[in-house]
């Protein structure tokens, strides 16, 4: 991912109660229209991919319908591609509190969709399975477009006038120095592999588990550095409407963005995902699973999504006057709407992977009888069976008063496990420190929790500091 495509997700963030009052306002309640395509080709059977165009908000109306498209990149066994896929819909439902308007309910997502992938990941992980996937969740809901994210599964947004910008962000160890040093401050390693000769080849990786991902569901041999916190964005596109292209990294590892997205300019949504595919195939052949989702978000009066404007070498007068006309109707008509043509206006983004920070502190629960409900799984447990979300303390929960959103013990594991690496490494550091002083003075080696190889010590910073 390149600099300048981060740079256009830098937009000034606007509450989603003043876009849906502007919207009410300037009577622009109609629903677009959602068009969407399919194509792919297999190299190894893992990747999957979800299109559901008759979800509701309230079971039964119709008024609250949205839309949900996904890609899943399975890696080592398709097992867990398959259960993120049957299951984080209906834990993103059962997340957020039914009877909610529209504007709480899309204001519940992000902290929905954040605890729909830990606990999909918890549950995938009871199973004892060791595959793992990529998962990039789209929900679109009128106007707004939402979008949740692990692994490096992209998903770009194509707008009038040609613009791109991306609504994901890739958790690749080799490109993501945030994900680097988040590993590497939580107690894990970051390298390529060695082979024989102390030569390194190919992408960085984290170890233990060697997974060259930061973020992903399943995995579960891969280590707790691993872990399925997404990256969440939201947007309210124009009136002008929009293009979507949800593809897994079968596609992003020959194009850019800016390459796919004018690949399949002008043309049905249909027909645009083909014509991605094959432009990547063209560039470097089958390498890897390739599937790509092209969605159209069209305004009800148009009947196909327009396609951006760009010189002409030849032009008919006739037509030339006619589209001419319209064109300059259409930009007069919609200058006093809620946005002007080809513009995205940004709701909220967070990427975090602290589990503390996402979740929030604005959480009820019943404090008089004592029963609190698990931000994650929901099961309601008396408070004295977990800890809160802001509780440091490893191994013993400690009574304290409630502080932020509860969870119960299963759901604190990964969390624990986090912390409790970086509390081990930084104690085994100033242990190591005074025993190494020691052992100088009697001449012998102590025996630290973990082995060394060579000595039989471990030393968590990575060097051997045997006397001899």
């Amino acid at each position: 991912m390149s600099k300048a495509e981060l740079s256009r997700m830098k937009q000034p963030l606007v509450p989603l109660a003043t876009l849906i009052g502007r919207e009410l306002r300037n009577g622009k309640t109609e629903k677009p229209f959602v068009k969407y395509g399919q194509a792919g080709l297999a190299k190894k059977g893992e990747d999957y991919f979800l299109i559901k165009t008759d979800c509701h908000r309230v079971p039964g109306d119709s008024s609250t319908s949205f839309s949900v498209f996904a890609i899943l990149d399975g890696h080592n066994g398709i097992s867990a591609a398959i259960f993120a896929k049957e299951n984080i819909i209906n834990n993103v439902m059962s997340a957020i509190p039914q009877g909610v308007s529209r504007e709480e309910w899309l204001q519940a997502l992000p902290r929905a969709l954040v605890v729909a992938f830990v606990k999909t990941d918890m549950e995938f992980q009871k199973k004892g399975e060791t595959s793992g996937t990529t998962a990039t969740f789209v929900i679109i809901d009128g106007w707004t477009v939402t979008v949740a994210s692990v692994g490096d599964s992209r998903c770009i947004l194509d707008t009038q006038g040609g613009v791109v910008s991306l609504l994901t962000v890739d958790h690749r160890l080799e490109e993501n120095v945030e994900e680097r040093e988040r590993v590497t401050a939580s107690g894990g390693e970051v390298g390529r592999l060695n082979v024989f000769g102390g030569n390194e080849v190919g992408p960085l990786r984290c170890w233990p588990g060697g997974l060259c991902l930061s973020r992903s569901i399943g995995d579960t041999d891969a280590g707790e550095y691993i872990v399925p916190i997404p990256h969440f964005k939201q947007v309210k596109l124009s009136n002008a409407g929009g293009r979507l292209i949800i593809a897994s990294d079968g596609i992003w590892d020959t194009l850019s963005s800016d390459m796919a997205a004018k690949s399949c300019r002008g043309v049905p949504a249909e027909l645009a995902a083909k014509l991605v595919v094959k432009e990547a195939l063209r560039s470097r052949g089958l390498k890897d699973d390739t599937t790509c989702l092209v969605v159209d978000i069209i305004p009800s009066d148009y009947p196909v999504l327009p396609m951006p404007a760009t010189p002409r070498k030849k032009h008919n007068v006739l037509s030339s006057l006619l589209f001419g006309k319209k064109s300059q109707n259409l930009a007069n008509k919609g200058t006093n709407k809620l946005s002007a043509v080809g513009v995205v206006e940004e709701l909220f983004e967070e990427g975090s992977a602290m589990l503390t920070e996402r979740l929030g502190n604005n959480v009820p629960s019943d404090t008089n009888s004592g029963i609190h409900r698990c931000a994650v799984c929901l099961a309601d447990q008396p408070s004295g069976d977990g800890l809160s979300v802001n509780n440091d303390h490893f191994i013993t929960p400690v009574s304290k008063p409630w502080e932020g959103p509860f969870l119960c013990t299963n759901c604190q594991k990964k969390k624990d496990a986090m912390g409790r690496k970086k509390v081990l490494k930084s104690e085994q550091q100033q242990y190591s420190y005074l025993v190494l002083n020691f052992s100088s003075i009697v001449n012998i080696c102590i025996i630290f929790p973990w082995q060394c190889e060579q000595c039989l010590v471990l030393h968590l910073d990575g060097e051997c500091h045997k006397r001899v």
